[in-house]
C-alpha cells in the first residue's frame, strides 16, 4: 500500500479507518464521554461508564499485546518518550472539562454530532479547532512553552515500565495484566454483561485505538520517511484539518487529518442507519454564546493537557502514561463542576 499511494496518505487512511470505527460507536453506540458522567452523577445509571471501563480495558490488553508481539512500538509514543508538567496537565484538563460541559460534548462527540447534521456542533469544532491552535503556535504559545516544557525524557513515562523495572516483570506482561482487571471490574454487573450492544460498541472503540498503533508503527518501520507512532486525538487534529483544508496543495495529509474525517464519515453513516439525520441549528443566542465559550476552554485545555477525553482518556491510558489518570480525574472534576453550574446556576440567572 506504502508503494502505491505513498507514505504520509497511507497513515491518513489508517486513521481514517480507526474515525470510522469511533464515529460509528458514537452515533450507533452512544458512546460519548459527558454523557457517561451525567449519567452516572444525575441519572444513577452506570452503562455508558462501564462501556468506557471496556474499552479502556480492552485498549490497554490489545495495544500491550501488540506491543508483546512486536507490532507496536509504543515506547517511540508522545505520551511515554516527552517531558510533561503536572500542574499543566491538570490544569488544562480542568479546563478541558468544564468548557466539554459548557459545549454540551467533547471534540469527539462535537464531530460524531455534526455528522449526524448538528450544524451547532460545526461552530463548536471550528472554536475548538481554532482555540488549539492559539494555543500550540499562536498567541498562546508562549505561555504554554513555559508552563508545559516539553522534551525527550530520560526513562519511559508510563505506569508498566516503572511497575516493569521495579518486579523485573516485563513491562507489555504488566500492561496486559492491567488492562484485563480493568476490563473485568467493567464487566462484574450481571446486568451490564446483558447490553451486549454497548460491549460490542466499547470493543469497536478499543480495536480503533489499538489498531492505530500498529498501522502507525508499521508505517514507520516499513517505510522511509519519519513518520510519528500514535492513536487518535480530537483537539489538536482538529486544528491540524482546517489549516490542511486551506493549505492540501503543499501540506502533507497527516493521521489527525484522516482521523477527523473518519469520525465524520462513520457519524454521517451510523446517523443514516439509525435514522436519526436531520440538520439542526441553534435558535438561542445564548446556548451558542455556552457553546462557544466551552469550545474555546476545551481546545486550550487539550493543548495544555496534552489530550482530550480521547487523547488522554483512552489513547495515553491505552500505554498506561503517567499522565492519562491525571488528566482523566481532572476532567471529570472539570465536567462535573461546569454541569452542576450548568443545572443549578444557569437556571437560576435565566429565572431572574
Amino acid at each position: 500500500m506504502i508503494d502505491w499511494i505513498g507514505e504520509a496518505p497511507t497513515v491518513a487512511l489508517i486513521g481514517a479507518i480507526g474515525g470510522v470505527m469511533l464515529g460509528l460507536a458514537a452515533r450507533m453506540g452512544r458512546f460519548c464521554t459527558l454523557g457517561a458522567i451525567e449519567d452516572v452523577i444525575y441519572g444513577g445509571t452506570w452503562t455508558r461508564a462501564r462501556m468506557w471501563g471496556v474499552a479502556l480495558g480492552a485498549a490497554i490488553l490489545l495495544t500491550f499485546a501488540a506491543q508483546a508481539a512486536g507490532f507496536a512500538q509504543i515506547d517511540q509514543s508522545f505520551y511515554l518518550s516527552n517531558t510533561w508538567s503536572p500542574a499543566a496537565v491538570i490544569g488544562g484538563g480542568l479546563l478541558f472539562g468544564y468548557g466539554m460541559a459548557m459545549a454540551g460534548n467533547c471534540g469527539f462527540g462535537a464531530l460524531a454530532r455534526l455528522g449526524g447534521g448538528d450544524m451547532r456542533s460545526f461552530v463548536i469544532v471550528l472554536v475548538m479547532g481554532l482555540s488549539a491552535l492559539v494555543a500550540l503556535s499562536g498567541p498562546l504559545a508562549y505561555i504554554r512553552v513555559r508552563l508545559t516544557p516539553l522534551g525527550p525524557a530520560a526513562t519511559e513515562q508510563g505506569i508498566a515500565h516503572a511497575l516493569a523495572g521495579a518486579f523485573s516483570v516485563p513491562a507489555p506482561m504488566i500492561g496486559m495484566a492491567v488492562g484485563a482487571l480493568i476490563l473485568a471490574a467493567a464487566l462484574w454487573d450481571r446486568a451490564f454483561r446483558q447490553e451486549r450492544a454497548s460491549i460490542l460498541w466499547a470493543l469497536v472503540i478499543a480495536a480503533a485505538i489499538s489498531s492505530a498503533w500498529v498501522g502507525t508503527t508499521w508505517v514507520a518501520t516499513t517505510g522511509f520517511a519519519a513518520t510519528p507512532i500514535t492513536t487518535h486525538t480530537f483537539a489538536a487534529p482538529i486544528g491540524g484539518t482546517m489549516i490542511w483544508l486551506m493549505t492540501a496543495s503543499g501540506t502533507a495529509v497527516t493521521f489527525g487529518v484522516g482521523s477527523v474525517g473518519g469520525v465524520l464519515l462513520g457519524a454521517f453513516i451510523g446517523s443514516l442507519i439509525k435514522g436519526h439525520f436531520r440538520w439542526e441549528a441553534c435558535e438561542d443566542p445564548r446556548e451558542l454564546k455556552r457553546q462557544i465559550m466551552g469550545a474555546v476552554c476545551m481546545g486550550i485545555g487539550a493543548v495544555f493537557a496534552l489530550g482530550c477525553s480521547v487523547g488522554q482518556g483512552l489513547s495515553a491510558f491505552s500505554v498506561l502514561a503517567y499522565s492519562a489518570p491525571l488528566v482523566s480525574v481532572s476532567i471529570v472534576a472539570g465536567a462535573a463542576f461546569g454541569l452542576k453550574q450548568l443545572i443549578t446556576g444557569f437556571r437560576a440567572l435565566d429565572a431572574s
